[in-house]
Order: structure tokens, then C-alpha cells, then sequence
């Protein structure tokens, strides 16, 4: 029964049972309702939403909660509301109703991040229905679009809505704080960085023709040779001050051997190939487009290619892209985003480390370098620097970081109590 759920996981549940579906390049079935029931929650504690909806349905909103010390730098607490397409007939559940099911809350945005935008409003609203004000102001906001760059959310609002963040120097949100396996041990990755993005549009040419020609002049052919030459290329590990730092602790706690990253990687069970992403570049084809009809032989094919790359890298490995799968392939750009690395250290960092030993005493945190990205590229743009930090203290053998546009998507409710106490913490001593 819902009256049984901790509040964050009711929240969370809440916030799945809104199907704000993104399926890219500007087609998705937008946020505007989940961003209203998120308003009116905000509203009920004595805040006031703003909106910014630049595109029909693609709604964006912030609030702030006045700190104590106005002449403190404000937090921006950031998440998204939408999520990445889920085909029902895959799933053991229905991906957007929200269901209870062996002490775990199931459904697309659970991991990615409906479980975090959960956890900032349960914290918020501790604070306040205490009579408490954070040391500082709380910039509240939650975007569109974030799944596909967010191009049609983040991006607007720090170029139309840049009072938004006013005072505003450092930002927390996703993928961070969270707790892998290290051989028999356990460890919490706190992410100071993400690698860049290039996504790339691949395109082959030919001559179009009846399919029972013989036709060496095949654009489907030429697009198939490109794909797998680039998806067998294993691009060589390249280790940053950043993931130096990560490779290095894991090797203390697992006691493998720093010199082979990949190895060290391993011993963090179902975590290593999410590692094992941070730790190179990577370029996935992600969709391939070409043709109408059986018997006939389409004069281009199209592919779609995700490229991540380590910050600073992106035009040397475009270029070696382009190498790769020959001059005879047109690469556009469809879309980029810079890469961010930050020092593992200062205030926020020291605060955020005190939280979690508070909560989970004696239990290592390693900084990491986070292979995807978020909205902490667009708030870069003014100056704030981002953090991934929506803790949770998950079960050992518990595969999260392959949740992340995954079937049958799901979280612990127990993690989401622990992560809101540890947020809550965070509020009230930062």
C-alpha cells in the first residue's frame, strides 16, 4: 500500500507513473505533467515554481529555498524528468507503473534519475517541514530533455533563464555517491567528471538498383564494412589525473595491480564494464537506417554513432574516426558536448565525503569520471561546477550501473532512504 512507502519511494514511484518518454532528436512526449505534480509539491512547502516550457511540452522549473546565509554561494540541486524509450514487451513489469516487487521500486527512470529528482524533493521537504533553512540558498531545478543532450532543456534555460542560477557556483546531481563491490569490500564512487560527446552520423553512399542485380556499388554494403570497423576498434586505455586516482584506490582495496587498469576494473564485479567505459574512449553504433523495400537497392545508408571521449580528445578522435572507416564515409556531427573533470577536493567535496561517513562509517570514497554525461555540461557555461552525488548504499551483488537504459530498471527502496537521509545531511551541513 502506498501509505506503507517511505516518502522518497513514493515519490519515486509517483514521478514513473508519468510516462515522459524521450525518444531523441526532438521527438518525445515531454515532461509538462511530471513537472506539475513536481511544482505543486514544491508549492505545498511554501515555494514558489518558476516554468520555462521554450518548447510545447518540453517543461523545465526551478525553485529556491532562502538559505540562512545569503552571502553563502548558492547549491544548485539538478535533476531531469525525462527518460529513455522502454519496449514494454521486454520488461517482467510495466516499465511505467511504478510497481513494489521484492523490496525494490521497478520501472524506467527508477536508476535514471526519478529515483534521484525523489530524493531532492524528499530532502527539501525534511528541511522545511522541520522549520529548518539550509546554511545557504537551494537552487531547486529539474530539466527536459536531458537524454538527448539536453538540447531542448538545460541548454534553454542557462541561455534564457540564467537568473535562475544567480549566486549559483557548484551544482549536485546524478550518478555519483552510489556504492560498488570491491573484491569483498565496498566503496562509494563520487564523480568529479565526464568524458565529452560526440554523437555522429555515418553515411554511405551508392547506387540504387533492383535487389536482384549484381551491384558492387552498394551503399548498405560500404555503411556494414564502416560500422564494424569502427565497433571492433579497441581504443587503448589513457589514464587522467582523475581516473589515475580511481584506478589507484581500487588497487589499494582489491589489491590487484594499478598497471593494468582493466584488470583492476574487474574486480569491482558488475560494476567493471561501467569502469572500464571511464577509462578510454568509446564509439558504439547505437542505429542504422537504409533502404525501403525488400527488392530494392537503396543509394544510401545511414548509421548512428555515440562517441564519448576523454575530455580535451574530441577533434583528434573524430579524426581517427574518419580514418577508420575511409573517405568514401561522409561523418557529420549531429550534436557535441564538452567534457568536464574536476578536483577531487575543496568544501563541497569535504562535506559530501562527512555525509557519507556519517551514514555508513569507515567505508572508502574514490572519485570517478563518469562515462555518460549529464546537465552539469550546460551549468559549466556559468561558471557552476558539477558533481554527481545521489548516494546510495546498494546490495553487493546488485548490477546499478547496467540498470542505466537497461530492461526491467529498479532500485532498492532502502537505497533511497539512505540516499535522502545522506542528501538531507548534506543540506543541513553545507
Amino acid at each position: 500500500m502506498s501509505e506503507d512507502l517511505p516518502e522518497v519511494a513514493r515519490l519515486a514511484r509517483d514521478l514513473i507513473r508519468f510516462d515522459t518518454t524521450n525518444f531523441g532528436e526532438g521527438r518525445a512526449n515531454g515532461e509538462r505533467e511530471a513537472a506539475e505534480y513536481v511544482g505543486a509539491y514544491l508549492g505545498a512547502l511554501g515555494l514558489v515554481p518558476e516554468y520555462y516550457e521554450p518548447i510545447p511540452r518540453r517543461t523545465n522549473l526551478m525553485a529556491r529555498v532562502v538559505g540562512q546565509d545569503p552571502g553563502k554561494p548558492a547549491l544548485v540541486l539538478h535533476g531531469h524528468l525525462d527518460v529513455v524509450p522502454a519496449v514494454k514487451s521486454d520488461w517482467s513489469v510495466d516499465p511505467f507503473a511504478g510497481e513494489i516487487r521484492d523490496g525494490m521500486l521497478w520501472g524506467r527512470g527508477a536508476v535514471d534519475m526519478k529515483n534521484m529528482d525523489a530524493m531532492i524533493l524528499a530532502s527539501v521537504s525534511e528541511l522545511l517541514r522541520a522549520g529548518e533553512r539550509p546554511a545557504r540558498d537551494i537552487i531547486v531545478v529539474f530539466f527536459a530533455d536531458e537524454e538527448n543532450g539536453g538540447v531542448e532543456g538545460s541548454q534553454l534555460v542557462v541561455s534564457n533563464r540564467p537568473e535562475w542560477f544567480a549566486g549559483a557556483t557548484e551544482a549536485i546531481s546524478e550518478v555519483g555517491g552510489f556504492s560498488i563491490a570491491v573484491g569483498e569490500r565496498r566503496a562509494y564512487l563520487l564523480q568529479v567528471g565526464e568524458k565529452a560527446l560526440v554523437w555522429l552520423r555515418l553515411r554511405a553512399r551508392g547506387s540504387a538498383g533492383h535487389g536482384s542485380r549484381y551491384h558492387p556499388d552498394n551503399a548498405v554494403t560500404r555503411l556494414a564494412e564502416a560500422v564494424a570497423a569502427l565497433g571492433r576498434t579497441a581504443w587503448p586505455v589513457e589514464l587522467m589525473g582523475t581516473t589515475r586516482q580511481t584506478i589507484d584506490g581500487l588497487a589499494a582495496l582489491s589489491g590487484a595491480d594499478p598497471a593494468d587498469p582493466d584488470s583492476v576494473a574487474d574486480r569491482t564485479g558488475p560494476a567493471s564494464g561501467f569502469l572500464r567505459s571511464t577509462l578510454r574512449t568509446t564509439t558504439n553504433p547505437t542505429g542504422l537506417t537504409a533502404g525501403y523495400k525488400h527488392n530494392v537497392i537503396p543509394d544510401a545508408a545511414v548509421a548512428a554513432i555515440d562517441v564519448r571521449t576523454l575530455p580535451g580528445k574530441e577533434e583528434a578522435i573524430v579524426a581517427e574516426i574518419q580514418r577508420i572507416v575511409g573517405d568514401d564515409i561522409e561523418l557529420d556531427v549531429i550534436h557535441r558536448d564538452i567534457g568536464l573533470e574536476t578536483p577531487f577536493s575543496g568544501a563541497l567535496v569535504a562535506a559530501m565525503l562527512a555525509a557519507l561517513e556519517r551514514h555508513d562509517p569507515g567505508i572508502p570514497v574514490l572519485p570517478y569520471l563518469m562515462g555518460g554525461g549529464t546537465d552539469n555540461k550546460a551549468l559549466a557555461a556559468l561558471g557552476i561546477t558539477g558533481y554527481g552525488f545521489a548516494p546510495l548504499r546498494l546490495p553487493t551483488e546488485f548490477d546499478f550501473t547496467g540498470m542505466f537504459h537497461g530492461v526491467d530498471e529498479r532500485v532498492p527502496i532502502d537505497a533511497l532512504v539512505f540516499g535522502q537521509r545522506v542528501l538531507t545531511d548534506l543540506l543541513r551541513t553545507y
